[in-house]
């Protein structure tokens, strides 16, 4: 399939265009202490990001992937609000673009291309982090992770995109970093791009199939760009 047909490109945000890690680890760990609960490493930490903030902190709590069935959703909402709190405060302290996203965006900017990041973070991080990293204006529309009822990897943040941008599902290509922004795609039926450098739990990107996987942002431009 030809790749320059698909001119509304859909990023995700976390692992994709900025390695938010390590401000996430931080304000994780902050909560934690908060509670007086043990903390973790960043490493560990990264595994459990791409799901969104309330799931982060359930899993933090857990200090697994896989969320303790004994806490309460009052436990965990609680401690929701320290983490949001905390990382509101420190929402892009340490978290960098990833190696030539800033250049990439632009060169697809300037070929025509439609730009918009649809993200699990919720909505109000979403342009502290983007302006913070001087990316902000090159998106037509962002898409947070409470816009909607429902998140990836269920499709309708990547319908309201569409929708926002009066483009068909045809048109656009999500492009993300775990089976999340995999998933949403092909429940939506639209075309979509791996990247095998962020937070996919542990698991290589490629075991969901995207139609086409890329190393590095770079090489993903230049997919996007081949005549």
């Amino acid at each position: 399939m030809d790749t320059t047909q698909k001119n509304v490109l859909l990023f995700d945000l976390d692992g994709t265009l900025v390695d938010s890690a390590p401000d996430l680890a931080l304000s994780v760990n902050k909560m934690l202490s908060d509670l007086g609960r043990p903390n973790f490493s960043e490493d560990e930490i990264h595994g459990w990001v791409g799901n969104g903030a309330r799931v982060l902190t359930g899993r933090a709590l857990s200090g697994s992937i896989d969320i303790d069935e004994s806490l309460t959703a009052n436990e965990i909402d609680d401690a929701l609000v320290l983490f949001l709190a905390h990382y509101k405060a420190n929402v892009c302290v340490n978290s960098v673009l990833y190696k030539g996203v800033k250049e990439g965006l632009l060169a697809l900017k300037e070929a025509g291309c439609r730009l918009a990041v649809v993200t699990n973070k919720p909505g109000q991080f979403v342009e502290p982090i983007l302006s913070g990293l001087g990316i902000y204006s090159l998106f037509e529309t962002c898409i947070g992770g409470d816009a909607l009822a429902e998140k990836k990897p269920h499709p309708a943040q990547l319908y309201l995109a569409a929708e926002r941008l009066n483009a068909s599902i045809d048109q656009c290509m999500m492009i993300g970093d775990s089976k999340n922004d995999i998933q949403a795609a092909k429940a939506a039926n639209m075309f979509c791009a791996g990247l095998t450098y962020g937070y996919n739990y542990g698991e290589p990107i490629s075991n969901y199939n995207p139609d086409i996987c890329c190393d590095t942002f770079d090489e993903l431009v230049a997919e996007l760009l081949r005549e």
